[in-house]
């Protein structure tokens, strides 16, 4: 006997309401023409990711890169119109962005 049947068993007269599916309630990113950026650089001898040239709301951009750092579980940060991750994670990135939908561009080796 599961969880169901014995909510069942409790309240008989009680009809579940449907589910909302999360997903869609969620506001989906700004899709843009142009492409957003994704290039590579060394500072103070270690590796990272910039992602720039989204010209979306800055909220959007912000979400966009909270949910690249946890899928990635990296760190990093949102600076000047700029998602700095810590580590080379270009290829990951962009195929991420591109089952999002965005156009990405790669810069640099």
């Amino acid at each position: 006997m599961d969880l169901q049947d014995q909510l069942k068993n409790l309240f008989p007269e009680h009809t579940p309401e449907p589910v909302k599916d999360s997903e869609n309630s969620k506001k989906k990113l700004w899709l843009q023409d142009d492409p957003i950026i994704c290039k590579y650089e060394k500072r103070k001898g270690k590796p990272i990711t910039i992602l720039e040239g989204y010209t979306g709301a800055t909220e959007d951009f912000k979400k966009l890169a909270k949910e690249l750092k946890t899928k990635l579980s990296v760190g990093g940060s949102f600076k000047d119109d700029k998602i700095i991750i810590q580590g080379d994670y270009r290829d990951k990135i962009m195929t991420m962005l591109v089952d999002k939908g965005f156009n990405v561009k790669r810069v640099g080796g």
